[in-house]
């Protein structure tokens, strides 16, 4: 009897003991991934975007500082993908819509950045944008073609991008929201739409995304 009770109160403490490493070991059950952990470590750290050259769709080049005072709504793509991008940009596409135009290119802007700027040059981002109304303007499509400025900006934000021996890319998906500084403040779920759009409405209209 008593060596049983003695067994109960050791599982009891490994239980325990078990339970705080996971509380400790997950921030608080806020990570209960190594995704959740690495997206809410972008949003505290709240990187800057670099200092790189974009070229858009139309050909035009210049920095982040293109859209000063401006939020920038960012997904990270490669136009030859079938997968993942194809439903990431209809999803863009549709956070867009439900943003009040009166804010479009005033007060945001919507950019989509390929990690493959040898064969995502000017024209074929131009005939990409098209296949979601993007009107290259208040929603652009670039590319980054210098490699280091391209991986410094994806290192920064957290952009993992893993090349295959057919030209493709594995990589992790979602929508980054930067403010009018030029820094990360969120990170959030491409397939998670309507949240999306909330979030960028309530920073539009209070200047919170609450």
């Amino acid at each position: 009897m008593i060596k049983n009770r003695h067994n109960t109160i050791s599982l009891f403490l490994v239980l325990v003991f078990g339970f705080v490493l996971f509380f400790i070991g997950t921030d608080g059950f806020s990570a209960f991934t190594a995704e959740t952990a690495r997206v809410k470590q972008l949003i505290d750290d709240k990187p800057k975007f670099p200092e790189v050259t974009l070229e858009d769709n139309k050909g035009r080049k210049y920095s982040i500082s293109e859209f000063e005072d401006k939020y920038v709504f960012i997904t990270f793509l490669y136009t030859s993908c079938t997968t993942v991008c194809p439903e990431l940009e209809y999803n863009m596409a549709q956070v867009y819509d439900k943003v009040p135009s009166k804010y479009l290119g005033e007060d945001i802007v919507f950019l989509s950045i390929s990690f493959d700027p040898e064969r995502d040059d000017p024209a074929t981002l131009n005939k990409y944008k098209d296949f979601f109304n993007s009107d290259g303007e208040t929603w652009r499509m670039a590319r980054i073609s210098d490699q280091a400025e391209l991986k410094s900006l994806l290192d920064r934000f957290g952009v993992i991008v893993i090349p295959d021996e057919y030209g493709n890319f594995a990589h992790n998906s979602a929508f980054y929201l930067v403010d009018k500084k030029g820094s990360l403040i969120n990170v959030l779920d491409y397939k998670e739409i309507d949240e999306a759009a909330k979030t960028v409405i309530n920073l539009l209209e209070n200047g919170t995304e609450e």
